[in-house]
């Protein structure tokens, strides 16, 4: 009856264990991690892209914009100078409105970033909590 050796195996069997839960608990968080990384660097090109489209065309129509009113101020400037000019400036600030209006509605449509990050985490936590309905985690796509 000599209890001792399984004792001994037991702790090393558990030690073991531990050791393989560890791993893969630190496999799992480096694969998260990764992602984010991957989404980051995505979100970051992205809005650098767009940006840099934005400042180029807003230039561009600043320029037209300058252009067109210098015109319509100019061929009205005998007759009706200062209705041209409140015309002009009213059409401008009714641009700009608009402008942000659809600023805002593209910000409340715009998908959150480190959306799939977050969608891992959430499965990763279901299923360590043991969660039957969790679906399958899918693999990144890089």
């Amino acid at each position: 009856m000599d209890d001792g050796g399984s004792e001994q195996t037991n702790p090393r069997g558990l030690r073991g264990a531990a050791a393989r839960l560890g791993a893969s608990l630190l496999g799992l968080v480096r694969t998260r991690l990764e992602l984010a990384s991957v989404e980051f660097a995505e979100e970051r090109d992205r809005v650098q892209q767009q940006l840099t489209l934005l400042v180029a065309a807003m230039a561009t129509f600043m320029f037209a914009a300058l252009f067109a009113a210098t015109w319509v101020i100019a061929y009205f400037w005998d007759t009706h100078r200062l209705t041209a000019i409140a015309i002009v400036a009213i059409v401008f600030a009714g641009a700009g409105a608009l402008l942000l209006m659809l600023r805002a509605q593209a910000a409340k449509t715009a998908p959150a970033p480190f959306a799939a990050t977050i969608a891992e985490f959430e499965r990763d936590r279901a299923a360590l909590a043991g969660s039957d309905n969790a679906p399958p985690a899918a693999p990144p796509t890089p």
